[in-house]
């Protein structure tokens, strides 16, 4: 990949191409190029967050976030900042104000979001990785809609200095790649790494969240099942929600509205900035949450992780989709979109909710339309899903022929 600044962008990908800073001259991503969502800071420039309000009433960083440094730092180039949903508050990748990136494997349709971006650029074949954050399904949606490997890791993991926050206790760092041997090469060096991680001795399928799916999709994700199903030890089927999904999602809904309100109260009553309706719902939504329903849904978040961290213990992967369908067209109507957003946080809720690690991996089509599958494992266990990504897409390709 040329390290020489972008001169344009056909995919409506950058929010800036003025953001343009040489790597060190060795590391283990020497010669690569990236590009990071336009909500980390990078000194001397104005972090946007897809807002032009946001960016109007924000003065330019004074220093760069330690997790766009340590890429510098490790060798990779930064060539530019990438469009977001306003104030990440977004899992479709519209922006009113900027537009939609263009999804280059998917023509026509949704990039996925908050990190729509950034999943553009890197499927459109601009940069060799790029930097997102998910809270909600920002980096996973993107990912399965684009075609892409990308990681929600374990809470905590990753810094979020220099960050622009929604919900705390949510927020993530994440990154996008089109090969699972440059996203392990890029997440040893944002999780800092100093061994590759060990493979799994255990699959859990989890029946529940592939109920509902379309016979199409359904179709699409058995033979990856199946090829993953031949790399462990041991398969299992559980359900995963006794008590269903929903109430899970809507325990998460209340703790992230309420976080993201809480974020952001201050800066919007003092400007009363210009946002989607859809982005407005949210806020006014979080307005509403209560004290003792946050409390309640805290108890019920404990609950949920310690039953799954459970579960995930001693080696053991679960597998799932990360999204129901591949992405849909934008202009399709908002009751079928907020449908489709409810049926997408079933599946995005459990990350958040136990701070587990998920991975995208990008090998299932309906129709030539990626959507994606999700591998997901105990806390800290973000080696052993990128390392069995390496793995398994090596199986994927003697499978298929390439």
């Amino acid at each position: 990949m040329s390290e020489h600044r972008l001169l344009t962008d056909d995919l409506n990908a950058f929010a800036s191409l003025d953001v343009h800073v040489p790597g060190a001259a060795d590391g283990p991503l020497a010669g690569m190029t990236f590009a990071t969502k336009d909500i980390f800071d990078v000194a001397g420039h104005v972090t946007g967050g897809g807002n032009p309000d946001w960016q109007r009433t924000h003065g330019p960083a004074e220093r760069t976030a330690p997790t766009v440094q340590a890429l510098l730092d490790a060798g990779a180039t930064l060539v530019g900042k990438t469009h977001t949903d306003e104030l990440t508050r977004g899992i479709m990748g519209t922006n009113p104000h900027y537009g939609t990136p263009v999804n280059t494997a998917a023509p026509g349709r949704v990039p996925g979001g908050s990190s729509s971006g950034s999943a553009s650029a890197v499927a459109g074949g601009v940069v060799d990785f790029a930097l997102g954050s998910d809270t909600g399904g920002s980096v996973r949606m993107p990912a399965s809609f684009c075609g892409l490997y990308g990681l929600r890791p374990t809470h905590g993991r990753i810094s979020l200095e220099g960050v622009l926050p929604q919900a705390a206790s949510f927020d993530t760092v994440g990154w996008f790649a089109r090969d699972a041997e440059t996203f392990e090469r890029v997440g040893r060096v944002l999780l800092q790494s100093t061994s590759p991680g060990a493979m799994p001795d255990r699959l859990m399928i989890a029946e529940d969240l592939f109920e509902g799916l379309g016979e199409d999709v359904r179709d699409a994700f058995q033979p990856v099942v199946d090829t993953i199903s031949g790399m462990v030890n041991e398969q299992t089927t559980l359900q995963v929600a006794p008590d269903g999904i929903d109430e899970w999602m809507k325990h998460q809904r209340f703790l992230q509205m309420r976080e993201a309100w809480d974020t952001q109260r201050g800066w919007i009553e003092e400007n009363n900035p210009r946002v989607a309706f859809e982005v407005a719902i949210r806020y006014l939504n979080g307005m509403s949450v209560t004290d003792e329903q946050m409390a309640a849904s805290n108890i019920v978040r404990e609950g949920i992780s310690g039953r799954i961290n459970g579960l995930l213990a001693d080696g053991t992967i679960m597998c799932f989709p990360t999204s129901p369908t591949p992405a849909p067209p934008p202009d399709i109507p908002v009751p079928e979109r907020v449908e489709l957003g409810g049926r997408i946080a079933r599946l995005t809720c459990i990350g958040g909710m136990t701070g587990c690690p998920q991975i995208n991996l990008p090998l299932a089509t309906v129709d030539g339309l990626p959507v994606g599958l999700s591998l997901m494992g105990a806390r800290g266990s973000d080696e052993t899903l990128m390392r069995f990504a390496v793995e398994l897409e090596e199986h994927w390709r003697g499978r298929s022929g390439d």
